[in-house]
């Protein structure tokens, strides 16, 4: 069986996707059936400009061969992305032409890497797997200008339908996206493989205990990841910093399109207690959250962010830390239900953020059953049981 795998982030990249594509090749390369090759496509490290990391543009092993595909120098405005992206699919058409393909997966949180996934798959005659993260056609109303939604969006949309149809399956890596995809595509089956928590943050957990301590004077807070308009971090950041200073401190790390917005709105807002860092490796990342007290995670006010389950809950729950988040929808309801203590408050609401901060316990307390539900390693192996199954359809 020849498997073409296409993710536009891949290890030693940072991010959800790599994290993601990354633990399903590792789980492919046990699973295959002998005499199996597994092709990934992928980007040299590009995630963010100030984290510049080395990877090998090609890697050959038993039953596996990943070709990284270097990028034009970019930050993470839409014209950027969009010639980006070119240049991958440019690179991609060129390195498959030659070869042949049983199946095609394609993960995607952006539309386009699915709608290539698809059209590979056509040209190749092969079966198409979809692994989707994000509904990029409901996000684009929210995220991008109104004039540019209302022009792009037909096109989005009969791109999306192009593509899923095309699929034999298609996987959500949230049931709160079961709603749009069933209403656009009623009679089409969907599974529900989410993401999981990684065994670097496993690992970790084994040091965390549950005990009473008295809690600091001034409470450490850590918000780790991405720094776009889907986080919304400069609505919501500077508001509780200067609410509550003296009570706590943020420490803020990560990289995006909304940092120098953050860090304005800051400013404006003559912030003292809130620390901005670039973005840091797992390793040094574990070590973060170990000495934090209390984990922040903040989607924006939209809409389309009601549906999704953000890959960050999985490893802050982990963790074991007091987690305090604003979200709304799906995302809210899976905290509510499978993190014990954690408070949700409404996203860019600074005095419903007080208010749910003052109901945390500030203590380590272990979430045993979580890690056990939702280990990375489990979820990926079935979800390679459900890809492999397809090859002998």
């Amino acid at each position: 069986m020849n498997i073409l795998v296409l993710s536009f982030y891949y290890h030693p990249d940072l991010g959800a996707g790599s994290f993601r594509a990354t633990a399903l090749v590792n789980e492919l390369k046990r699973s295959v059936p002998d005499g199996s090759h597994i092709h990934v496509l992928t980007t040299l490290p590009n995630r963010y400009k100030s984290y510049p990391v080395d990877a090998p543009q090609e890697e050959i092993g038993s039953n596996y061969t990943i070709n990284r595909i270097m990028l034009p120098s970019h930050k993470s405005g839409m014209i950027d992305q969009a010639r980006a992206f070119a240049v991958f699919s440019r690179e991609v058409i060129r390195q498959v032409k030659s070869r042949k393909y049983d199946l095609v997966f394609a993960t995607a949180s952006r539309l386009m890497p699915a709608v290539l996934g698809a059209w590979i798959a056509r040209k190749k005659k092969a079966t198409l797997y979809l692994d989707i993260r994000d509904i990029f056609v409901d996000t684009i109303k929210d995220v991008f200008p109104k004039y540019l939604a209302l022009l792009t969006g037909p096109l989005f949309s009969l791109l999306e339908r192009w593509a899923v149809n095309r699929a034999t399956k298609v996987n959500l890596v949230s049931k709160g996206f079961a709603g749009y995809f069933n209403d656009r595509y009623p009679g089409k089956s969907f599974t529900y493989f989410t993401n999981g928590i990684d065994n670097e943050f496993i690992e970790a957990c084994s040091s965390i205990c549950n005990t009473d301590t008295a809690s600091p004077a001034t409470v450490n807070v850590l918000c780790a990841g991405n720094i776009g308009e889907g986080q919304g971090l400069h609505s919501i950041i500077p508001e509780i910093a200067k609410r509550m200073e003296g009570r706590i401190s943020f420490k803020v790390i990560g990289d995006g399109g909304r940092k120098d917005a953050l860090r304005t709105a800051l400013l404006k807002a003559q912030t003292k207690n809130v620390e901005l860092l670039p973005p840091v490796n797992r390793t040094q990342l574990i070590k973060e959250y170990l000495d934090a007290d209390v984990l922040f995670l903040h989607l924006n006010d939209y809409d389309a962010f009601k549906k999704v389950l953000p890959s960050k809950l999985f490893e802050y729950a982990a963790m074991g830390k007091p987690v305090w988040a604003g979200i709304a929808g799906h995302s809210a309801s899976f905290v509510n239900t499978e993190i014990n203590n954690a408070a949700v408050f409404s996203p860019c609401d600074d005095e419903a953020a007080e208010k749910a901060f003052n109901r945390l316990r500030i203590k380590d307390e272990p979430r045993q059953k979580f890690i056990d539900k939702y280990s990375r390693s489990n979820i990926m192996k079935k979800m390679a049981e459900d890809i492999l199954s397809l090859g002998y359809n």
